[in-house]
């Protein structure tokens, strides 16, 4: 019964942490995180093209949900930059930015993206994350990074640029301008970045994007006696997230599923790849299923609250596990707080110019930028890097929904080309160790037995790997004239059926030759599937060793006893025995 309980309401289970000392801690980390997500809330708002109340409605709600029905204890949901500019690429193409129809469809679009990703929470699709290179998330988020600073130069110069050009476009448009760059516009975002950057690093714990945008809005208060160029964002409605509805029209939805699909795996990448992050400093185990679940529900039932799609955040998750957070209360706390925040100070906003919010946009897109991670896989790893630069190239010139698509497809067929040929090194018994253990040819020049080769396979015998073993096999028989052949299966994790009927195909091959295929130290779980798919059956009970010892022995009775009489190896006990009798 309570572990029935516990499934459909996980919150049981870290309930009973909870104490005085907890909520102490959780609400201190909450505070912070509240004062954190208050900028950032309305600067990804304005990424994602919606009204900037949206934002902060995102983060009052989400992380709610998130903390109740997800599995990490310091994971904080909401609002956050990479899921802004999708959600702004891929409503953009059918309404106006900011409209009540832009609203309306970015919410259809959240709640299809939860729908989405609680049906992969149910069907306990969490492990497929694992198949996903978390180079693509550093990719895209490299490549969103400059469509986002891209974005706001047109608040910081005061250069005029069309609505929906390209980046190319809209850089061609930025030079073409230069010479109508607005000054005060410029100094005001200047002044923002350079008050962020300087409190954070004389005062680390500080809201430095907060305090940016305090100083960028009185500079902004003295400029505007001198230019009236100068935009402000306008009054956010004091009040908490309204009862809202997505458009439920099949015309809608059939529009927006394919961009909701994309919506829905980068936040759940960003969300598993940020938990587990936190989890290795934490020493808590995630629940990937679990996490698919609290993030599908909680942009369900964002998207009746004037939430749009959010998911895990880094930098607010990260904050609250060294602010000294516990639970998932904390999250709890900072959306609560954040409720509190915007109920008093909301129409303060009034006075933010948008040339300061521009700058704080800037500093979000530069730190969306993983140089360290980028500098490491460009240096150590090729494949990676393919990864890596198409993910990038394609979220600057292609739609970002696609970009997504192929970052992840190449990953998997890299991930796919690198198990289908494992690696199948030849063994042969080390003269010079009195246990005589088989050793890889290669790290040693020891001698080989003419009639049996062992082989080792490293990895798992499925329908993508089955080809490069098959032509390994082949090529033991066709050019090296060697019928018997001895697997050590001890690293093979499981066999497929197309495997299963591959192998006693070329058992039957080598059994025409004279000879056979051998295998020793099946794991219990492949020995039982192998069983189960007749493997055994068809190849032979006598054909499978628990140990090498065994093995060799069987397989030394059945070589050609005149070519053992003329060998000179004799790496065998068996060899030697044979010759003194």
């Amino acid at each position: 019964m309570y572990a029935t309980l516990t499934t459909l309401f996980p919150f049981l289970i870290w309930f009973k942490l909870v104490n005085k000392a907890s909520i102490k801690a959780d609400f201190i980390a909450g505070l912070t995180g509240a004062v954190i997500v208050l900028p950032q809330g309305v600067a990804f708002a304005t990424i994602a093209g919606l009204p900037p109340e949206y934002g902060l409605y995102t983060a009052m709600v989400t992380p709610i949900i998130a903390a109740l029905f997800g599995s990490s204890y310091h994971l904080v949901s909401g609002p956050t930059t990479a899921i802004s500019i999708v959600v702004f690429s891929a409503i953009s193409h059918h309404a106006s930015v900011g409209s009540p129809e832009f609203v309306s469809l970015a919410l259809t679009l959240t709640f299809l993206a939860g729908v989405y990703q609680l049906a992969f929470g149910i069907a306990r699709l969490g492990s497929l994350v694992n198949f996903v290179s978390h180079t693509v998330v550093i990719g895209f988020t490299a490549g969103a990074a400059i469509l986002i600073a891209t974005s706001q130069l047109k608040h910081i110069t005061g250069i005029a640029i069309p609505k929906g050009e390209s980046f190319l476009h809209t850089w061609l448009d930025l030079l073409m301008g230069i010479a109508d760059v607005n000054l005060y516009l410029v100094a005001i975002a200047l002044i923002t970045m350079l008050t962020a950057i300087m409190s954070k690093k004389l005062l680390p714990k500080s809201p430095n994007l907060l305090l940016g945008m305090i100083a960028g809005s009185i500079v902004a208060l003295y400029f505007q006696t001198l230019t009236d160029d100068i935009k402000l964002v306008g009054a956010i409605p004091a009040h908490l997230p309204p009862l809202s509805m997505p458009n439920f029209s099949m015309e809608t939805i059939r529009m927006l599923a394919p961009e909701a699909f994309a919506v829905a795996l980068l936040g759940l990448i960003e969300a598993v790849s940020i938990s587990r992050a936190v989890a290795t400093k934490s020493k808590q185990r995630i629940n990937a299923n679990q996490e698919f679940i609290g993030q599908g529900l909680s942009n369900i039932f964002g998207s009746f609250l004037s939430s749009y799609a959010g998911s895990g955040s880094f930098t607010r998750s990260g904050i609250n596990y060294e602010a000294g957070a516990k639970t998932p209360l904390s999250a709890i706390f900072a959306a609560l707080t954040l409720m509190g925040i915007v109920l008093l100070i909301a129409p303060l906003t009034a006075y933010l110019p948008i040339a300061a919010m521009g700058g704080v946009i800037l500093l979000v897109a530069y730190n969306l930028i993983n140089f360290h991670h980028i500098k490491k896989i460009l240096r150590f790893s090729r494949s990676e890097s393919a990864v890596l630069l198409t993910t990038f190239f394609a979220t600057l010139f292609l739609e970002l929904e696609f970009a997504i698509y192929l970052g992840v497809l190449l990953s998997l067929v890299l991930f796919l080309a690198k198990t289908s040929t494992p690696r199948m090194p030849s063994l042969s018994v080390d003269p010079d160790n009195d246990t005589r253990n088989l050793i890889n040819v290669k790290k040693k020049p020891i001698e080989q037995c003419p009639q049996l080769k062992i082989i080792r396979i490293d990895m798992s015998i499925y329908f993508g790997s089955i080809n490069h073993i098959q032509k390994r096999i082949s090529q033991i028989a066709d050019k090296e004239g060697i019928y018997h052949i001895l697997i050590v299966a001890s690293g093979i994790n499981f066999i497929d059926l197309a495997g299963s009927e591959a192998l006693v195909a070329e058992n039957d091959y080598l059994k025409h030759k004279g000879g056979g295929l051998y295998f020793v130290g099946l794991k219990s779980t492949v020995y039982e599937f192998a069983a189960e798919s007749c493997l055994i059956k068809s190849i032979g009970n006598d054909h499978f060793f628990d140990s090498k010892k065994d093995a060799i022995n069987s397989i030394y009775q059945r070589l050609d006893k005149r070519i053992c009489q003329q060998c000179q190896f004799r790496i065998f006990r068996e060899c030697a025995e044979n010759e003194r009798q």
